[in-house]
């Protein structure tokens, strides 16, 4: 099988590379992934080192907006997972074009060539976000979309075009919908990566007004289980929510980040709430238990002890980064 896999610079997309290529070898030893990436300030192909000289990986500098790029590379592929995206919902409140160039126009390109070239099945990988804000209960995949950010709405929008593909044309689309995801190489503007780092320097963490919104948090390799459980066994035109099963407040992962880096709430800066923060985000993975016997396997408190080790170890890499405000 060969796999053209978008946005595989970033955090989501490297780990899922590293695991297809590893030692484990999930989708078996004769799979080719082609890396397609434009490298913006969240790609880094120091993510993809480990991997870089495994058989049949290439990686390719590119916008997926290049309409005759994508139309070359799709067509030398026998399936697409397709995870570039604009993703920081802060920014995308102070420029909100690029997200939708990028998440709706780069979505309908990668449809059109996959729909030219018969090639699937194409995975469109999206966020818990598009479902809005969630008082009670878990969103599943038949409620409405209600997105509240620029973000969310550009990513809700990708997901309507990728399904229209699919009622449209028949081309097999897959949709999935992730909680927050954490983990190593992350890149720190996300809360996890952004509190550790700035403790881990004996810096102050900023947190967002009472600290009382909720998210579900998923181990990146719990995700991608989750994501090559949805490239072998789901079924075409279906929406799978992916779930950590781990629901905290603001103010409780703060807590458990500043016991896990050895520091107390004087390091913590109350500041004014983001503009439409969502209160709360949950999703019912029963559906992609059921049909292809996906859980999540990582204990969240080991999860965690293990990420704040990987940055505590890996200074290097994350240091010379810019860091912005959290996205939770």
């Amino acid at each position: 099988m060969k796999i053209l896999i978008t946005g595989a610079a970033g955090f989501i997309g490297s780990h899922l590379v590293r695991t297809i290529l590893g030692p484990d070898q999930p989708l078996g030893g004769d799979v080719r992934v082609t890396v397609l990436d434009k490298l913006t300030y969240a790609g880094r192909l120091e993510n993809l080192a480990p991997v870089q000289d495994a058989p049949g990986y290439a990686f390719v500098h590119g916008d997926i907006t290049d309409a005759a790029l994508v139309d070359r590379l799709v067509a030398e592929h026998d399936a697409v997972i397709h995870l570039a995206a604009e993703s920081h919902v802060d920014r995308s409140i102070e420029a909100a074009q690029d997200f939708v160039n990028t998440n709706v126009l780069g979505t309908s390109v990668l449809l059109d060539a996959a729909l030219r070239h018969g090639t699937a099945p194409f995975v469109h990988v999206s966020t818990d976000e598009v479902y809005g804000s969630v008082p009670v209960g878990s969103s599943t995949e038949d409620d409405l979309l209600r997105p509240n950010s620029p973000y969310s709405a550009s990513k809700a929008s990708s997901d309507l075009i990728a399904l229209a593909y699919h009622r449209t044309h028949g081309l097999d689309v897959r949709v999935t919908r992730c909680s927050n995801n954490y983990g190593p190489y992350q890149y720190p503007e996300k809360v996890i990566p952004l509190f550790v780092t700035r403790l881990l320097r004996g810096e102050n963490v900023p947190l967002y007004g009472d600290g009382g919104n909720v998210r579900d948090w998923l181990h990146v390799d719990d995700h991608c289980r989750g994501l090559l459980a949805v490239l072998t066994g789901g079924r075409a035109g279906e929406i799978y929510n992916i779930g950590g099963g781990t629901e905290l407040t603001n103010k409780r992962l703060t807590a458990l980040l500043l016991e896990t880096c050895g520091a107390d709430w004087d390091r913590v800066d109350l500041v004014a709430d983001r503009k439409g923060h969502d209160r709360r985000y949950s999703v019912d993975w029963t559906k992609i238990r059921d049909e292809l016997g996906y859980r999540p396997v990582h204990d969240f408190m080991l999860g965690i002890t293990e990420t704040v080790d990987w940055y505590r170890k890996n200074h290097k890499v994350w240091t010379p980064l810019r860091q912005g405000p959290q996205t939770t």
